[in-house]
């Protein structure tokens, strides 16, 4: 075998764990451009693992190729506000210009044009990825230009850097985004110094952790856990080891405040990661960074090997004795579910993304089943600044029940697409306005597993108590039709799924099947009361989040905007979703045959 020196210095790089087998997977791949069976093969005899859960972890993720893939692989975010944006257009002008059929690499294996889910650029689609590298802010003389760049068999590295400019677009400011921390403030008012306001207040990780339970900061990654309460339960959990991890894998359609946060506040991230780990007595972390965000990896690393030389990680952590913890990052490839945190955490081991069933939670029984703190990246940036400023004055911004701010990742239909940051409590309107959303109908909170409200509903406020979220917003004016946004998050759903539970996998299909029967003008009151049973199901059965939610964008416009699915049924009754006459009339056209017999019911 040729590479077996490379695939050698690879598995070295990762010290032989097995543990790393999406890293191993993903560096080895990069010699060859994908995952020849030889290669699968040799990698388990390093690692001593069975063959066939080598490939089976190679096959789980999408960003990993089991077949030779062309030169160049383009792939349009297919998000809905990417096909608002004219994405497809752009997807027909680039395979016209190619001579090739989207989904279908080329004769001669240069190139595939196809479709991808959310690439998180929402905010300046249409985005696309080519070989993994992300092009935003897409134009008609944009694609002209990839075109020529594919044709001369330039490689992407060496492409003009301006078409890899991804913009930050932040709008508003507030505690988290203004905040003025010097590296290894954070962690030494945690330490040694007290609060930055009260210098003389004791600290210490328990002093520390109080702070955090007094400061109500609770999850932003969308259920709302009180986070101070995970670090309690993870640093009093039994275990070997403890370990940090960040999810920074945010997949969901219409989110990207944590490629911002990543981007320009990556130390206020790993304060925050290094102060929880000072709580629970941690001395390792992770970042699961996702997939699609591979161009943040490399300015990632720097920041990462900068605070090692400032004594912010590694040993002696700000002179502290016994203070020991440091980071890595992992990449993700291309795997939705893995923003589920036991999904993420089978990823981290070097498995499939399957959630695990719970209880145990993470927190007892976590990466190798030792105890595990799991947040997101902007509760580790918040928690950074509650060891500086402490718990009260947290608490004291924002709601009773929702303390502190809440970045949005604010797309669609408004004038400025970007980040906004405000204190919990703000209403719908108010974001509306600041973005400049004229004749909106309808806003999607917390993305296609969130809610979607209309405009009667604008005065509802961010924030746990009333329209909880992750981040996303996205924004739809009038000239929008709601049932086709909802048909688009079905079929992401269905796309996501991992296939795990039978209720998901066939219950996702079943549904973009009704979906997209009503969308041909083929659909009746039996394709709707077919939804609200599949919802039953997917509720009551999934595994997993993913198929509890997957039903959500639908039953919320058809409670909202019924009109809009109403208008496309052909009947009251049922209608079958195969035409007999559609699928005669090639077969008449050939013969030439109009007569009785080549109709349905006809006869010789």
């Amino acid at each position: 075998m040729e590479r077996r020196a490379e695939l050698d210095a690879v598995v070295e790089r990762y010290g032989g764990e097995p543990t790393a087998l999406l890293q191993i997977l993903r560096d080895a791949q990069d010699l060859e451009g994908w995952l020849p069976p030889a290669t699968l093969t040799y990698l388990a005899q390093l690692l001593e693992l069975p063959r066939a859960r080598v490939e089976g972890v190679a096959g789980f993720y999408s960003f990993l190729h089991l077949k030779r893939p062309s030169r160049y692989r383009v792939l349009f975010s297919d998000n809905i506000t990417d096909r608002m944006a004219g994405n497809l257009a752009l997807l027909e002008r680039m395979c016209n210009s190619l001579w090739l059929e989207r989904g279908k690499t080329s004769e001669d294996g240069l190139v595939l044009v196809d479709t991808t889910s959310c690439t998180g650029m929402c905010d300046q689609g249409p985005a696309m990825l080519v070989n993994g590298w992300a092009i935003a802010q897409l134009t008609p003389a944009r694609i002209d230009q990839v075109v020529e760049l594919i044709r001369s068999g330039a490689a992407v590295e060496d492409w003009p850097a301006e078409l890899f400019l991804i913009e930050d677009n932040i709008y508003r400011k507030d505690m988290l985004l203004d905040a003025l921390l010097e590296p290894g403030e954070g962690i030494r008012a945690a330490i040694t110094r007290g609060l930055r306001d009260d210098p003389s207040s004791a600290r210490g990780p328990l002093a520390t952790l109080e702070a955090i339970k007094r400061s109500n900061l609770r999850g932003r990654g969308g259920a709302g856990f009180a986070t101070g309460l995970k670090w309690e339960a993870c640093r009093n959990a039994p275990g070997a080891r403890h370990y940090v991890v960040c999810n920074a894998d945010e997949g969901e359609p219409g989110t990207f405040k944590d490629r911002v946060l990543l981007t320009r506040y990556a130390d206020l991230l790993f304060e925050g990661m290094t102060v929880c780990a000072y709580v629970i007595g941690a001395r390792k972390g992770f970042v699961y960074l996702r997939g699609e965000y591979r161009h943040l990896l490399a300015p990632l690393q720097a920041v990462l090997a900068r605070r090692r030389a400032e004594g912010l990680l590694g040993t002696r952590i700000c002179g502290q004795t016994g203070f020991e913890f440091d980071v890595e990052i992992h990449m993700g490839a291309g795997a939705y579910v893995c923003g589920e945190e036991s999904a993420l955490i089978e990823s981290l081991e070097g498995k499939r993304g399957i959630p695990r069933n719970r209880p145990p939670y993470p927190v007892t029984h976590g990466y190798l089943q030792q105890p595990t703190t799991v947040n997101n990246v902007e509760t580790f940036c918040a928690a950074a600044l509650i060891a500086l400023r402490g718990g009260e004055w947290y608490r004291n911004i924002g709601t009773a029940k929702s303390a502190g701010s809440k970045i949005l990742s604010v797309s669609g239909d408004c004038a400025r697409p970007g980040i906004y940051e405000y204190p919990f409590g703000v209403t719908v309107r108010e974001v509306l306005e600041d973005c400049g959303a004229e004749r909106t109908q309808a806003v999607q909170i917390s993305g296609p597993s969130g809610t979607c409200i209309d405009a009667s509903e604008f005065e509802r406020r961010i924030a746990f108590e009333d329209l909880p979220t992750a981040g996303a917003f996205m924004v739809f004016d009038a000239s929008r039709d709601p049932f086709e946004v909802a048909r688009n998050f079905t079929h992401f759903f269905a796309h996501e799924s991992c296939g795990f539970c039978t209720p998901c996998r066939v219950g996702t299909t079943l549904l973009c099947n009704v979906v997209d029967k009503i969308h041909r003008g083929k659909g009746s009151q039996h394709e709707l009361n077919q939804i609200l049973r599949l919802s039953r199901l997917l509720q009551s059965a999934s595994h997993c989040g993913l198929g509890h939610t997957a039903c959500n964008p639908l039953l919320d416009t058809i409670k909202r905007f019924r009109p809009a699915y109403e208008r496309r049924l052909e009947s009251l009754e049922f209608e079958p979703a195969f035409d007999l006459d559609g699928a005669l009339e090639r077969a008449r056209a050939i013969t030439g045959r109009v007569d009785a017999g080549a109709l349905p019911g006809g006869k010789e």
